[in-house]
């Protein structure tokens, strides 16, 4: 690369604007690079991935043929799910300690205000409606519902009607405040409410679980299979008759549970099912908890979770105006309807769809009471809701004294969670992380983040009659696969640099998370100490700078679909960090000593391929930037800045410390580490 940008450098020196001359803003990539939100580059990098592994699902699905091969099917991708979000790492049968703080008693039914912990000292809040008559002698059955992204949880007044209407037909119904909404917030302000709406706190609570080997899912299905325990564990309530249902997010909770407990005989997701491929299009990927780590790479997609039960009672909730794509959603239902055919229970799964938009409305509700009255209570029957059904206050259905579980004594949140399992995977990697040679570690770190080989493809110089004084040449690097990197060269002194003998040359490759326009023209030039001698390499990486994505469904969007890929963009930007370096050297006449300087977000990626490929570099510079996963444990400031700098299931190996240790001494320095 070096012999190349030398000679860019030298024919564009005399073409470069006089002094006066106007100049436009600095840019490598054109103005409207990243303009159509579709076609950003990686949304379309990352579309093309996406698109390749649902293919190939789709051809292992369509050669599904025997029950044989189908149950062959069910327990991979069952197994799969289990461990990806490490269900295995939670301690099943802990006392729930359930105590019930109220009751409201009403016409038919009445309600049990609840709380249990799901872990120890992580109390779950809920409402219990049973019917009237229900007694141990008189058991009905119990549905869970898991209720959707509503700001008050449990006490939204569609939910009660949901709950309600099941009550006055024989159904039992135990409907639940989810991790961030209701009584369950993890994080209050100064006057003790909650600091973020439900679906924002899910995104901040989203991204420490991620080095654990977890996600937010695993948090919320524990809290999900605890509360089938406390169903199970009512004398009222007939363990064998369990169903579940939920509307939003609390359909994609209710699907992630049917497919994980064999408890759930019968289940009805609500505004939620569709395929993966056109959700990633329209609205985007989910909050936090309905993304999984390599669930497309698996070949897990949303038709899956009813795939995975089959043949029990399904029946999928839908409406016709829903963001959540309906076209989607009659494919998911072909799909499960062509397996439950073939294992001979075609009936067993079926699909509502009514003219409204997304909500738990009347039509769903009626659909759902039907269906679990026809499966759990044997009654094919019509059932209609009351056009007047009288909810409770929000405040009559608190289950807390002072309305939020972590004000209750001995309570822990979410991040006291985190912070333990984070102790316990310090305790159990140390030793084994210590035995590993250094060749060793390197290959346990990159087979955590499943690094590639990439190369430079091609370089375009640009601008060739617009450089400002000081920068040698403006390229545009494709990828081998496929990204465009957008790079600047700079010079102190111009017509030094002529005179510059390449064999006694340095090169500082100069990576600023705010982008190479930022470095133009002082940040840049004055970290070159000498001038004489040195030139600068500024770039960006993927979504940084030039290339940063628009937004177009929330912070972070394009790092869900890497993760739910099996990827991520730490991984992403090692790989081309480690692309730069070696291409600078492979080019060059002689291996030029090569200064590595990153600031903030771009830090834990140049750590990484510092610690890999410590040969690279002459010396390695970090201004900034995170410096522990295990700090994210407690991180309540912005969480989700950390998105892009994330690698699952990390801390089960190493920490960002330890990379440290695979840097020769007095090789790397780091200058305002953030967390220090």
């Amino acid at each position: 690369m070096r012999a190349i940008l030398t000679a860019i450098f030298v024919a564009t020196l005399v073409t470069s604007p006089s002094a006066g001359q106007e100049k436009p803003a600095f840019r490598v990539l054109p103005e409207d690079f990243n303009a159509d939100k579709k076609a950003q580059m990686m949304r379309s990098y990352l579309r093309g991935k996406v698109h390749a592994a649902l293919d190939r699902r789709l051809e292992t699905l369509d050669a599904l043929d025997t029950p044989e091969q189908i149950t062959a099917y069910q327990d991979r991708l069952r197994d799969f799910f289990a461990k990806t979000v490490d269900l295995d790492s939670f301690q099943p049968g802990t006392p729930l300690n359930a105590r019930t703080t109220g009751v409201l008693e009403r016409d038919g039914y009445r309600v049990e205000k609840v709380i249990f912990e799901s872990q120890p000292g992580f109390f779950v809040t809920g409402n219990l409606y049973l019917p009237a008559g229900a007694s141990a002698e008189k058991r009905v059955p119990g549905i869970l519902h898991p209720c959707g992204h509503t700001e008050n949880g449990k006490a939204a007044g569609i939910y009660q009607k949901v709950n309600i209407l099941l009550a006055k037909n024989g159904l039992a119904v135990f409907c639940y405040d989810p991790i961030g909404q209701g009584e369950r917030k993890q994080l209050l302000n100064e006057k003790g409410a909650g600091l973020l709406r439900g679906s924002s706190e899910h995104q901040a609570l989203g991204v420490a679980p991620i080095p654990l080997g977890r996600g937010l899912a695993s948090y919320m299905i524990w809290d999900g299979i605890r509360g089938l325990d406390y169903l199970a564990s009512r004398p009222e309530i007939d363990p064998d008759q369990l169903g579940c249902t939920g509307n939003s997010g609390g359909g994609n909770m209710t699907s992630f549970l049917m497919a994980l407990d064999p408890r759930i005989r019968a289940a009805a997701p609500g505004c939620f099912v569709t395929t993966t491929r056109q959700k990633n299009e329209s609205p985007g990927p989910g909050d936090a908890e309905q993304n999984h780590f390599a669930q497309i790479r698996e070949g897990l997609d949303h038709p899956d979770y009813a795939i995975l039960r089959a043949p029990k009672p399904t029946m999928i909730l839908s409406a016709t105006y829903d963001f959540v794509p309906i076209d989607g959603t009659w494919l998911a239902f072909r799909q499960g309807k062509q397996i439950y055919t073939k294992l001979g229970a075609s009936e067993r799964i079926g699909l509502v769809e009514v003219p409204e938009k997304h909500g738990y409305s009347k039509g769903l509700r009626e659909g759902s009471a039907r269906f679990f009255s026809r499966w759990l209570l044997e009654k094919d029957i019509v059932i209609t809701e009351p056009d007047e059904i009288a909810v409770e206050k929000d405040v009559d259905l608190l289950c807390t004294p002072e309305g939020q579980v972590v004000k209750l004594e001995g309570a822990k949140t979410m991040f006291d969670l985190n912070a333990a399992r984070a102790e316990q995977l310090a305790t159990a990697r140390a030793d084994a992380w210590a035995a590993l040679a250094p060749a060793g570690k390197r290959a346990a770190v990159r087979e955590i983040l499943g690094l590639e080989k990439i190369a430079v493809a091609s370089q375009t110089p640009v601008d060739k009659d617009q450089l400002d004084p000081g920068i040698g040449a403006k390229l545009i690097l494709e990828t081998s696969d496929g990204l465009k990197i957008p790079m600047a060269m700079y010079f102190q002194n111009l017509e030094d640099s002529l005179q510059l003998d390449p064999k006694s040359a340095e090169i500082v490759l100069f990576l600023h998370d705010e982008g190479i326009g930022k470095t133009h023209p002082a940040v840049g030039t004055k970290i070159l100490t000498a001038p004489d001698r040195q030139w600068l390499y500024a770039a960006d990486l993927c979504d940084i700078g030039e290339t940063k994505t628009r937004n177009w469904r929330f912070y972070g969007a394009d790092a869900a679909i890497a993760y739910m890929l099996g990827e991520s963009f730490l991984k992403y930007r090692t790989e081309q960090i480690l692309m730069l370096a070696e291409s600078i050297a492979s080019n060059a006449e002689t291996k030029p000593p090569l200064h590595l300087h990153a600031y903030g977000e771009i830090v834990p990626a140049a750590l990484h391929a510092a610690a890999l490929e410590p040969d690279l570099f002459e010396s390695v510079t970090l201004h900034g930037g995170l410096k522990s996963w295990g700090s994210l444990m407690r991180e309540s400031n912005r969480p989700t800045r950390h998105i892009h700098n994330v690698a699952h299931g990390a801390l089960r190996v190493y920490d960002l410390p330890d990379l440290v240790e695979l840097i020769p001494d007095g090789k790397l320095t780091w200058l305002d580490a953030e967390n220090e």
